[in-house]
């Protein structure tokens, strides 16, 4: 008996010590969780060159780990995002191993269900009493695209495809170093009634789809722990700020 409950005892602990390793990953951080999204002095041609000097001055997080914050670090992402008075911008960094296109791509019009092949996408909204509503853009390797306004007390909430935000893209594919680049150009109105001014604050999520079913690999930002990536109650905050800011360590 006092062999089994040592055993029992040591178990729990390796349960314990992998729970928190798994909860460690950049998408396991909780609601608390911020990403710092750097000023711009002016609106440069969107493009997908992440050494240019608007890129490098952005403050990347990453997303290494699936739904259930499992993490996944062969197809972790790095993402970037800067604002101006009328714009946020965001980049995608996406190493891949197989890439899920969808068949005959149309980039003229947005594409409903585009969902269900590889994609990059942001989760936004700026009411913090309804969090229920925000909106959803989202972009494919080669361009495609869709923008939705959720409200998720709405029974048909896929509905809010029929929207559109104004905003631009620029997509394109290395197959040399297997990564796939995503850039978007969202108008500040799309997502705000308000003005754009430092310390603005936004809740959001990141996500990521990526290969062909029944492996696909769906990678988050904030873990939704949920198969699901509609759910705000997960989702972090971007604020938006002057110059990089370091946090320092409490």
């Amino acid at each position: 008996m006092p062999l089994l409950g040592t055993t029992v005892r040591l178990v729990s602990r390796l349960t314990a010590v992998t729970t928190l390793l798994i909860c460690c990953s950049t998408s396991c951080l909780g609601a608390d969780a911020e990403i710092q999204s750097v000023r711009a002095d002016s609106d440069p041609a969107l493009d997908t060159n992440a050494s240019s000097s608007f890129w490098r001055g952005a403050l990347p997080v990453y997303m290494d780990a699936d739904t259930m914050g499992r993490p996944d670090i062969k197809f972790r992402t790095e993402v970037r995002t800067r604002w101006t008075e009328r714009y946020l911008y965001f980049l995608f960094i996406c190493p891949y191993e197989q890439l899920d296109l969808k068949p005959n791509p149309n980039t003229s019009a947005e594409t409903y269900g585009l969902w269900n092949w590889d994609v990059a996408e942001v989760f936004i909204g700026s009411d913090f009493d309804h969090i229920r509503r925000y909106k959803e853009f989202e972009m494919s390797p080669r361009g495609e695209w869709i923008d939705l306004d959720i409200d998720l007390d709405q029974p048909k909430h896929e509905d809010g495809w029929k929207w559109n935000s104004g905003f631009s893209l620029s997509a394109r594919i290395d197959e040399a170093t297997h990564i796939w680049y995503g850039a978007m150009k969202i108008p500040y109105t799309a997502i705000d009634d308000g003005t754009a001014a430092v310390g603005n604050r936004f809740r959001i999520n990141l996500f990521r789809s990526q290969g062909p079913p029944p492996a696909r690999h769906q990678i988050a930002w904030q873990a939704p722990m949920k198969d699901s990536f509609h759910v705000p109650e997960k989702f972090g905050i971007l604020r938006l700020v002057e110059i990089k800011e370091i946090k320092k360590a409490p």
